[in-house]
């Protein structure tokens, strides 16, 4: 077994791509993370208006995605997209009810160009948890698997250096 779990929620199919290519890097262990698929339209834009509106509420949306026994691992990526320069709801959601977990937290992101705060909300809402810098990844840059695979190793390896 392997000492990194990678978990990844998609709403376009873009973040799986970067998931996919991670998983192979670091003969991880993946687990894609889902929301009922009525949760979100098909259009981004009114997406991202539900998104809103499930942040204004207070109310995430539910996954239902059963995650396996975390003990084992030492370091869970968690990868979503970048919503309106934040963490989206459902990767909010998996921060909020993960369980009892002693090792690193890792994000990693894919988003059109602009990332916005996304690295610090997310340390933010993994609370008490230890985080490490995250990968961030643009659609246009999955295009080209030489250049995906060369930022994720110099990635990885600035994260499992002896400070890490």
């Amino acid at each position: 077994m392997t000492d990194t779990l990678i978990l990844d929620y998609s709403w376009s199919g873009t973040t799986p791509k970067l998931a996919q290519q991670l998983q192979t890097a670091l003969q991880a262990d993946r687990l894609a993370v889902t929301v009922a698929p009525d949760t979100f339209p098909a259009d981004m834009t009114a997406t991202d208006k539900v998104a809103k509106q499930q942040l204004a509420a207070g109310k995430l949306p539910a996954l239902t995605t059963s995650l396996p026994d975390l003990s084992g691992y030492h370091r869970l990526l968690i990868g979503g997209p970048v919503w309106s320069g934040t963490v989206s709801t459902p990767v909010r959601e998996l921060l909020a009810t993960l369980p009892a977990f002693s090792g690193q937290l890792v994000p990693f992101y894919t988003d059109a160009g602009v990332a916005g705060q996304y690295e610090a909300d997310f340390a933010k809402l993994a609370g008490d948890h230890a985080t490490l810098p995250g990968l961030e990844m643009t659609a246009g840059e999955l295009q080209d698997t030489a250049t995906v695979q060369t930022k994720i190793l110099t990635w990885w390896q600035s994260l499992t250096t002896p400070e890490n």
